[in-house]
């Protein structure tokens, strides 16, 4: 189906549907939006005939979904083209996968183009962008022997001049900032500032050592950038990094279930391991909702490569380069490869992305008085309907 948007009454009760509260799976029940916000979740006998009623025919209504870890989307990345005109594309194309609020993510590269996407987000923010909530900046202070796909160039050592322009961008806007660091190449008393300021630091790309991740989270690190990949694995007599994230109960993992990032049994065990602490990210890339299937990073160009879950996307030198799924992706693969009922996956994609973001008090559920951000898709995860602050789009 082709996009539209639909301007319905200021106050609509969605009927028809099965509906995930974000705590619970409700039958013939109904809710109901007025203007931007949820109003309330009742059964289909409390309608009464003076609201309008939009028949859903079936599917499932879930919470908007949240992804924190956006590169591009719609033929556009990011980092190659921090501007307006990107974001926007980036909210269309992912908003298709379910997505209505995402951060958009700039990845290693020249402190002028970090610069320039930091302020293209800010500016999307005053121009009321209601599905950006900030950014990710993810590099370039990294461990070089950890740096993925991320050109070696631009990886450096974080000085006094970053975290003086990190710690003012965060107390002087509203943005939620998460940023992924190795914590071994900085010292650590670096991450307490940041930390302090309400920037989220987050462990990747990173060779550390068990006792300096134990270190970093006792100054402040809250979380792990895309769990398995890019960082120290875990050993019998070495836990590195995969082995300290999995034990502590307090930081947050974002996970790539595309079929290719994480194998289904490392993903059952961390989601054991941290309960209700794991949240699904798509690391996309430009080929996300977009009929192009490459893009050029570092000017190198990816292509797609087809494979039996998702296309998978790899460099020259055989490394990952992010996904080419949207978090509908991810959620269906969550449920039928790796095993997770349902409803925990619904959450991954939305109530615990929006508890990361301390942002669950507006986000992420169902529930009177928060913003109007909906999913509606078919049994087989077809994105029918997405709702971002009450306005209505079909796809």
């Amino acid at each position: 189906m082709s996009e539209q948007f639909f301007s319905p009454a200021k106050r609509v009760a969605l009927t028809g549907a099965r509906v995930f509260t974000g705590e619970e799976f409700l039958n013939k029940y109904s809710v109901i939006i007025n203007n931007d916000k949820i109003e309330s979740v009742i059964s289909h006998d409390q309608l009464t005939n003076d609201i309008v009623q939009i028949d859903l025919n079936g599917g499932v209504l879930a919470p908007g979904f949240i992804d924190l870890q956006v590169n591009g989307g719609g033929g556009e990345f990011f980092t190659q083209n921090p501007c307006l005109s990107a974001i926007q594309t980036m909210l269309d194309a992912h908003r298709s996968k379910s997505t209505t609020s995402l951060i958009p993510t700039l990845i290693s590269t020249t402190d002028q183009t970090l610069n320039e996407g930091i302020n293209t987000v800010i500016a999307a923010q005053n121009a009321e962008f209601k599905g950006v909530l900030g950014v990710h900046i993810e590099g370039p202070f990294f461990a070089k022997s950890k740096r993925g796909a991320h050109a070696e160039q631009y990886i450096r050592k974080i000085n006094t001049r970053d975290v003086n322009w990190l710690n003012s961008i965060a107390q002087n806007t509203h943005l939620k900032i998460i940023l992924t660091l190795a914590p071994e190449e900085l010292p650590l008393e670096t991450i307490r500032q940041l930390s302090l300021s309400g920037i989220q630091v987050f462990a990747g790309h990173t060779d550390a050592s068990y006792e300096q991740i134990q270190t970093a989270i006792n100054e402040g690190l809250s979380g792990f950038t895309h769990l398995y990949n890019a960082m120290r694995p875990i050993t019998a007599r070495d836990p590195g990094v995969v082995g300290a994230a999995l034990e502590n109960q307090q930081t947050w993992c974002g996970i790539i279930i595309d079929g290719h990032h994480v194998h289904p049994a490392s993903a059952r065990l961390a989601y054991t391991n941290k309960p209700e602490k794991v949240f699904l990210v798509s690391d996309a890339m430009a080929t996300v909702g977009s009929e192009r299937k490459s893009f050029l990073l570092y000017d190198e160009n990816i292509k797609e490569t087809e494979s039996s879950l998702t296309p998978s996307l790899v460099n020259m030198e055989g490394k990952l380069a992010g996904s080419a799924i949207g978090l509908i992706d991810a959620v269906k693969l969550n449920n039928q490869w790796v095993g997770v009922d349902l409803a925990e996956s619904l959450r991954m994609a939305s109530l615990y992305p929006a508890r990361c973001l301390n942002l669950d008090n507006q986000l992420g559920q169902i529930k009177s008085g928060f913003r109007a951000d909906l999913v509606h898709f078919t049994d087989d995860f077809q994105v029918i309907s997405t709702w971002v602050a009450g306005d209505w789009k079909t796809h």
